[in-house]
């Protein structure tokens, strides 16, 4: 079998750790067991996202009544919202066990085959970035989502013949950025779509003050308030930010984060009062300086700054466009007039190349 599967059997009362991901042998182990603890496990312990998590109340409890498997569940948003962590809540509320892969991991449609017929009656099957299926991949899935049947090719050329295996009830559960790329026919076999959405800061001030329970940090109010501002909208974020921020404290501080040891920590690691990094500037700086305003390609952009297009486009444009400080036009990207002013400079004058004065 292709990729990295896991299965994890989740429990009934939320012990155990039904969202985490398998675990990658180069990543920091400290790192990966912090975001494990850090995920929620019931649906009553999940901050935000307040119409999602009524309809899925719903959706699940009507499940639980009829005595049948909860209907095939389909979450879009952009990375880091909380998808995976409310497909390992599915699993967990329903007392059943959860099995995690992705679209890539699926090579060979023989890959999706094994784990389909090696699941329990009521598993959750979570596929990640469900978009990327390959196409022969994918329509395994359509009897299986239908009629929890599978087709089995025996054989090759003329003597090759097709038998249909019997599988138990199971709820498939995808998560995908870009949901614009899901084949219709494997769009519309899912009950539900639940769209997630960026977080308000009050949310993820809430998500703070849980995590920093959790790991046992010292912070009040206005520190996770500080963290929490510049998270870009995303829990995965302001977890990580807030992990950086004790690091800072302990190191350069002592006591518990304040709003200005906050604000402190994370100037020193980089990240401005908007959320902005490194790249994001970077980007900002190509296109009012070294651009002079003018419109620029995506693969020009990409080179300037060192990054890949898709890596410019999928995870950075969209935090620039909400802020209003990018813009796309058919010429090209173009800096907004607010980016002037986050990098304090005056448009006018960095509008004529050779005259702009660096200023951060």
């Amino acid at each position: 079998m292709s990729g990295r599967q896991e299965v994890l059997r989740a429990e009934p009362d939320g012990a155990g750790e039904p969202g985490r991901r398998p675990v990658d042998p180069v990543a920091d182990p400290g790192e990966l067991a912090d975001e494990a603890r850090l995920r929620p496990h019931r649906l009553e312990d999940f901050l935000g996202q307040p119409q999602l998590t009524e309809h899925l109340h719903i959706v699940l409890e009507a499940a639980r009544r009829r005595g049948q498997v909860v209907d095939h569940l389909l979450f879009a948003g952009p990375p880091g919202l909380g998808k995976t962590t409310m497909a390992g809540i599915v699993a967990a509320e329903m007392g059943v066990g959860f099995r995690i892969t992705s679209g890539p991991a699926l090579v060979r449609s023989g890959d999706l085959a094994a784990i389909l017929t090696d699941l329990q009656p009521g598993d959750v099957l979570f596929i990640d970035e469900i978009h990327r299926l390959p196409r022969p991949v994918e329509e395994v899935l359509y009897p299986a989502m239908e009629d929890f049947q599978l087709d089995i090719l025996i054989g090759k050329g003329p003597t090759a013949r097709s038998i249909r295996l019997d599988l138990p009830p199971f709820t498939l559960v995808g998560a995908t950025t870009r949901i614009g790329l899901l084949t219709g026919p494997l769009r519309d076999r899912f009950g539900f779509l639940g769209r997630l959405d960026l977080y308000d800061v009050d949310s993820l001030a809430g998500i703070v003050l849980r995590a920093a329970g959790i790991l046992g940090v010292a912070i009040d109010t206005g520190g996770a308030w500080q963290i929490a501002s510049r998270s870009r909208g995303t829990p995965r974020i302001a977890n990580r930010l807030l992990r950086r921020v004790r690091d800072f404290v302990e190191v350069r501080a002592e006591g518990a984060i304040t709003a200005s040891l906050a604000a402190e920590g994370l100037k020193v690691f980089g990240v401005d009062e908007l959320g902005l990094d490194k790249v994001d500037r970077a980007i900002l700086d190509a296109l009012c300086v070294r651009f002079s305003g003018r419109p620029v390609g995506l693969v020009t952009l990409a080179q300037c700054v060192g990054e890949e297009p898709d890596t410019i486009e999928d995870a950075y444009e969209p935090f620039l466009l909400q802020q209003g400080l990018l813009q796309r036009t058919p010429r090209g990207r173009v800096a907004a007039p607010n980016a002037y002013a986050h990098l304090g400079l005056d448009q006018a004058t960095a509008d004529h190349p050779g005259s702009v004065p660096r200023l951060w």
